[in-house]
């Protein structure tokens, strides 16, 4: 049975895993969508990875049309997803 450290470092995982994917394929829906459609996955990817991608571009300089907020926000997501389980693997076994 796993204990609660396994746990926690499964869902870190699995947290990361998912926005990583989500901000993923925002980005490359964008290229095909609209912005201001009323697409229902463009929508649920936006509620989704807005408040991630959000404070990212109040911090990241501007760079014309590209939008540097989902490649930062994936690397960081890792990055902290993998510092996290490195903190709790000790204390799973």
């Amino acid at each position: 049975m796993p204990n609660v450290f396994e746990m926690a470092i499964r869902f870190v995982n699995l947290l990361v895993t998912v926005l990583t994917t989500a901000i993923f394929l925002r980005a490359i829906f964008s290229w095909f969508v609209p912005p201001g459609s009323d697409n229902v996955i463009m929508k649920f990817l936006r509620d989704v990875t807005e408040p991630v991608l959000s404070p990212l571009r109040r911090v990241l300089p501007t760079m014309g049309m590209l939008d540097l907020s989902p490649f930062v926000a994936m690397i960081l997501l890792q990055v902290m997803g993998n510092i996290v389980t490195q903190t709790l693997l000790p204390l799973a076994r």
